[in-house]
């Protein structure tokens, strides 16, 4: 009797086994009408938008497009006013909202444009007083707060090198924005990350890489110095879990796995186990938890990975798991209902993607990728052509 009762739980361990290896997978879902990269995209009402973003001929794109993954289907929204990549976005109330960025090359545009997805419309709003591109922007208490940046025209082949410290407050509710301490350390390509009602800005390039860590409070609308993140770096991604910062490879004069953890309520980092695959300008969801890093740039035959890992921060552990069926970088990536959604991006074979592919984790939707309280697409290493 005990025989038997045993070989059933083997039996029915091994089929939970056989379920959960079929639930994780890649599925590849319709294309996304406009190829595109540098895409900047939210989720909202379970469906995922994206608006703007760098055509083939690397031109910036207007158009907004809706994602239904309930029913794999695509549906054209109303474009923006103004044709831009490298955009700043938040969401707040369940609108969306795209802030400065740039056409090619150009100058920075300064038009701010919200979209109501009840109506497939968008309005112009108060433009930002420091139009930018290469900023970072979070969301605490209803407010976006868009923090550093570039300003001014690209050099010769189309890269920022000057950072700014502006920061600029936006209220939705009054159609408003106000101009904010500035950060003390002026940049580019930082990453930031809200935790607890403050914001958290991390790294950065200015002339020079930084491992600069400052915490500014909305509330007293004052910036601290905090503990330097051991690793000087740009172009990473910053997942935050449980209350604490996760800091995931990136770049610096070389392609890092280096992972860090910044608790703030100690101020202190603490050295976890590297990431397996060495990238930079990839991108990186929390779902139930668990940190999962997607694609990017590496150092492979294409300079491109389609490389999937999963971090469990609770056992600092890494696992492989199956890779994205298309290598590429500058991808917008989307949680929904335990799915991760990776859409359009690029490759050695072409400098603007349609594809989009689904990979299923497993686990129910308890997700925090593109966030409004938190870090925003531009955070997940989206800079245009410096490397």
């Amino acid at each position: 009797m005990k025989r038997i009762i045993m070989v059933s739980l083997l039996i029915l361990f091994g089929l939970a086994s056989i379920c959960l290896a079929q639930v994780e997978k890649w599925s590849k879902k319709a294309d996304m009408p406009t190829e595109r990269s540098n895409i900047s995209s939210v989720v909202l009402n379970g469906k995922v938008i994206v608006a703007g973003g760098m055509l083939k001929d690397f031109s910036s794109a207007s158009e907004v497009e809706e994602y239904d993954p309930k029913t794999d289907t695509w549906s054209r929204k109303g474009n923006m006013t103004t044709a831009r990549d490298s955009i700043a976005v938040g969401v707040v109330n369940g609108k969306f909202y795209a802030i400065s960025g740039i056409f090619g090359c150009d100058e920075p545009t300064p038009i701010v444009e919200e979209y109501d997805p009840t109506t497939g419309t968008w309005t112009r709003k108060a433009d930002i007083p420091t139009a930018r591109l290469l900023a970072s922007a979070c969301v605490v208490n209803g407010k976006i707060y868009v923090i550093g940046g570039a300003i001014g025209r690209g050099d010769q082949n189309c890269v920022w090198w000057a950072g700014i410290s502006t920061v600029e407050e936006y209220d939705p509710a009054t159609d408003k924005w106000a101009k904010k301490a500035d950060i003390p350390t002026a940049r580019e390509c930082l990453s930031t990350c809200a935790v607890n009602g403050r914001i958290y800005a991390i790294g950065g390039f200015s002339y020079g890489i930084f491992s600069t860590v400052e915490e500014y409070d909305p509330a007293t609308d004052t910036w601290a110095k905090k503990a330097d993140m051991p690793t000087a770096r740009e172009c990473l991604s910053t997942c935050a879990v449980n209350g604490r910062i996760y800091a995931i490879g990136g770049f610096s004069y070389g392609i890092f796995s280096t992972v860090e953890e910044y608790d703030p309520a100690t101020d202190t980092w603490a050295k976890r186990k590297d990431m397996p695959t060495k990238r930079c300008n990839f991108a990186a969801s929390a779902v139930n938890g668990k940190i999962y890093a997607v694609g990017g740039e590496a150092n492979t035959p294409t300079g491109f990975t389609s490389v999937l890992e999963e971090y469990d921060p609770v056992k600092d552990e890494w696992a492989k798991k199956a890779d994205m069926p298309t290598a590429r970088s500058k991808i917008a990536c989307s949680a929904v209902n335990g799915k991760l959604y990776v859409i359009g991006g690029y490759n050695e074979k072409s400098p603007a993607i349609s594809l989009v592919e689904e990979y299923d984790t497993g686990f129910p939707d308890m997700t925090t990728s593109v966030n409004a309280e938190g870090k925003m697409p531009l955070t997940w290493g989206e800079i245009k052509n410096r490397h």
